[in-house]
């Protein structure tokens, strides 16, 4: 992927160039990608038209379309799109002494139908927004407002990123092979370890087990695949392992709150 020098720029310098402003910014994002950054502003990032990779420390967060990410102050973070026509919709506030608790933990929304309008209100506007300008600062101010009102369903769209080479070996493995159904047995036997050693590796270092990361490494690829509308619902289910329909939907509802023929509808997308 390339880098392009004009959204670095706005990354690094415009951002936090006043301190006080609330800053907007809406993109297509092309084939780039963001390098590691961070902002003194608190920072709301929705994505349309695919999903975007959010890495922070050792974790990378999924942002489906539809959805929006809260990334605190100063939490160091790199963002990839999935496809070109990816488009990012942002908006940067600066802390204030009585933000809520919510504005302290990065986590992912759905967007609902106020939070949507709002935003869409929002998507010809560009740079710095001051507390004088009497047509767009109710607007963003009763938005941040909003979002911590509203935004109760938290999802846990991550996945940590293991530090153990043998670890960082398998996952790559099962991200070659997400078409089948591979056990923790061929996963151990391909590294020349034990089960009962790779399911307490797995345990001790990304925190959570095989069976888990495993499920949470396929539904977040087939929501990739889902939102790129080439494939029915039946062969994604395949594509990521699943011989069973109904299993297969009934998984993406538990981890993605929505069936996967949800997530087909309601796709608006609005260029700037």
């Amino acid at each position: 992927m390339k880098k392009n020098t004009h959204k670095e720029k706005y990354y690094l310098t415009e951002v936090d160039k006043i301190e006080h402003s609330i800053y907007c910014h809406h993109d297509l994002m092309g084939e780039v990608f963001i390098d590691s950054h961070s902002h003194k502003k608190g920072q709301f990032i929705y994505t349309e038209g695919g999903v975007v990779y959010i890495k922070t420390g050792n974790k990378t967060h999924f942002l489906p379309a539809r959805h929006y990410m809260w990334i605190p102050p100063d939490i160091e973070h790199s963002i990839y799109p999935s496809k070109p026509e990816v488009i990012m919709r942002n908006l940067y506030f600066p802390v204030e002494s009585t933000d809520a608790a919510f504005y302290q933990s990065v986590g992912i929304y759905p967007v609902n139908e106020l939070l949507w309008q709002l935003l869409c209100y929002t998507r010809k506007w560009e740079g710095d927004i001051f507390e004088n300008d009497e047509e767009k600062f109710p607007v963003v101010t009763a938005f941040k407002v909003l979002l911590a009102q509203i935004s109760t369903d938290q999802l846990m769209l991550t996945l940590p990123r293991p530090k153990d080479p043998r670890l960082q070996k398998s996952i790559a493995y099962l991200n070659d092979n997400l078409d089948k159904n591979i056990k923790l047995t061929e996963i151990a036997a391909y590294l020349g370890m034990s089960e009962s050693s790779l399911h307490r590796l797995f345990k001790s270092d990304v925190k959570m087990t095989f069976i888990y990361y495993y499920m949470l490494l396929r539904m977040f690829k087939a929501l990739e695949y889902v939102l790129e509308k080439k494939y029915t619902i039946g062969e994604i289910a395949l594509m990521v392992g699943y011989s069973s329909l109904p299993t297969f939907s009934t998984t993406f509802l538990k981890i993605l709150g929505k069936r996967p023929s949800e997530y087909l509808q309601g796709n608006r997308i609005y260029v700037k």
